[in-house]
């Protein structure tokens, strides 16, 4: 015992300097010894599946310990306690008055118009970003007790108080991750708790704030690792969040690396930026797919989710799965093409030019119309003409106003002429996911429409939303070629329109002859 009261009198009498640097060395262990212990004790028994409630409720007790020895020894070697006479007490009195300065909040004062003016620029991203991050922090204990916040409502919030604040020179009012964490982890709910915050805050700021100058990082350090433990233990989740949803995953690692790199504030601007460039991405290469019928039902599923399908022949179900605006227009054209298998531009271009071809030899007298189809009366080959081609002219529609009769371009054609053939006749665009267009989807979707047109391929637009049906008339998006008659109200519907027109699609398959007559 008098070994120990001879330690704590030499710690006493010697500077602050050795003290501050001794006891931050052991509470710097201290520290080590319970985080490893409460980590390792936590992992343990999550695997056995055992709950440790005493030792959950205790990981705030060591470092609040930690801090109040640490006043206890600051206070200690200040306001010696060993006065004999009046004039020590006067001493400690004196001593005392320059260890404890009342401090008080500077009065509030009018906003400065001339600052104003100059910070507003800078001023605005930093309300973006300081309501961004407050919002996220929401939105995680939202989420974590199931309630429901309002946006708008947290917005208002914090404008009127960095109004308030501003007028006595306050920092800008945002989210404090580590309070927050704290304040939840020791049971705080209500605006009670909030306001109980808010006035030990403005205690130590006012009268005990010179205790915690001297107050080792590692301690506060602690308070804030322990009870952001179980959002760090998130990381685990990984391997979860990459087998499940890959993009995801990304944003969520690019979340954290920013955040542990940049700081709390820039780290979620980045997160935000991060999955701002996932769903531009998203959108702009959605993933299309070619619909059938499941047997037996009504339902259409993209066909390589199943087996026991049924495809009408010369039928085409396609779906994308986003809106339509200028930077998704190109992809869902080259998507569209990829699976119809050919080019409807160059097809129509190559019907032209053997139209052409046609009448240049009927008018030679090389071919002539029988009963039987076009037959070729030249004996030696016929040589292909070198007169300049009109692009233009080749993407008109093919007009057969000129000839005996239409011509069936998937049959064999005179003169050894030669055009891709077209083995569809109907196709059919699922429209339920695509929630708006722009102008410029609106025109690409014309000139795709009118292409199929052109080479015989009848467009039929189902599901169709009626806030975009309706710009589409405002647009002026119909004419003679492209009309409103292709929209129908159900994926359904159209199919049956289409038996209707091509039955000879139904003797194949007769199970699609039961669907359509149990549904009606």
């Amino acid at each position: 015992m008098r070994h120990l009261n001879n330690v704590f009198n030499s710690i006493v009498s010697s500077s602050l300097t050795a003290v501050l640097w001794i006891f931050p060395g052991v509470t710097a262990i201290i520290m080590l010894i319970i985080i490893s212990r409460v980590f390792i004790k936590t992992s343990l028994y999550s695997r056995v599946q055992r709950v440790t409630p005493p030792a959950e409720e205790g990981h705030c007790i060591y470092p609040l310990l930690l801090t109040l020895l640490n006043m206890i020894f600051f206070i200690h070697y200040h306001l010696s306690m060993d006065f004999i006479n009046t004039e020590q007490l006067l001493w400690v009195k004196i001593r005392t008055a320059e260890i404890l300065p009342l401090h008080r909040y500077e009065s509030p004062m009018a906003p400065n118009l001339p600052i104003f003016q100059e910070t507003a620029v800078e001023a605005f991203p930093m309300a973006i970003v300081g309501f961004a991050v407050a919002f996220s922090v929401a939105k995680v204990y939202s989420v974590k007790h199931d309630y429901t916040i309002d946006g708008n409502q947290e917005l208002i919030a914090f404008g009127v108080s960095n109004i308030f604040g501003a007028s006595f020179k306050s920092f800008a009012a945002s989210t404090a991750l580590s309070r927050s964490a704290v304040q939840e982890s020791t049971g705080g709910k209500t605006q009670v708790a909030g306001l109980i915050s808010a006035l030990i805050v403005m205690i130590v700021t006012l009268a005990i704030g010179f205790l915690l100058e001297p107050l080792p990082k590692s301690v506060l350090g602690a308070v804030v690792i322990v009870n952001l433990k179980s959002m760090l233990m998130q990381v685990r989740e990984i391997p979860y969040l990459w087998r499940r949803d890959k993009p995801d995953c990304v944003v969520w690692l690019a979340t954290c690396v920013a955040a542990v790199l940049l700081g709390l504030d820039l780290g979620l601007a980045a997160g935000l930026g991060v999955e701002l460039l996932s769903v531009v991405l998203r959108v702009q290469f959605p993933r299309c797919s070619v619909l059938a019928n499941i047997k037996g039902t009504d339902v259409y599923k993209d066909r390589k989710d199943f087996i026991n399908i049924y495809e009408p022949d010369g039928v085409m179900i396609f779906r994308i799965p986003s809106p339509l605006f200028f930077a998704n227009i190109e992809f869902f054209r080259s998507k569209l093409l990829e699976a119809l298998g050919f080019n409807p531009l160059r097809v129509l271009r190559k019907r032209n030019k053997a139209l052409r071809r046609i009448r240049r030899l009927l008018k030679k007298g090389c071919l002539q119309w029988t009963s039987e189809g076009f037959l070729n009366t030249s004996f030696g080959p016929i040589a292909d003409s070198k007169e300049e081609e009109n692009i233009k002219e080749l993407d008109l529609p093919t007009d057969f106003k000129d000839l005996p009769a239409r011509i069936n371009w998937n049959a064999e054609l005179p003169a050894n002429i030669v055009v891709p053939r077209v083995d569809i006749h109907s196709l059919v665009l699922d429209f339920a996911a695509v929630s708006f267009l722009d102008i410029s989807a609106l025109k690409g979707l014309k000139t795709v429409l009118k292409e199929l047109i052109r080479i015989e391929v009848m467009v039929y637009i189902v599901a169709c939303d009626p806030y975009v049906l309706q710009k589409l008339h405002d647009c002026c998006f119909f004419d003679d070629e492209v009309q409103s008659s292709m929209f129908f109200l159900t994926l359904h519907d159209a199919m049956l329109h289409i038996l209707e027109k091509h039955p000879e699609a139904t003797e194949r398959k007769a199970d699609f002859g039961k669907v359509t007559n149990c549904l009606f």
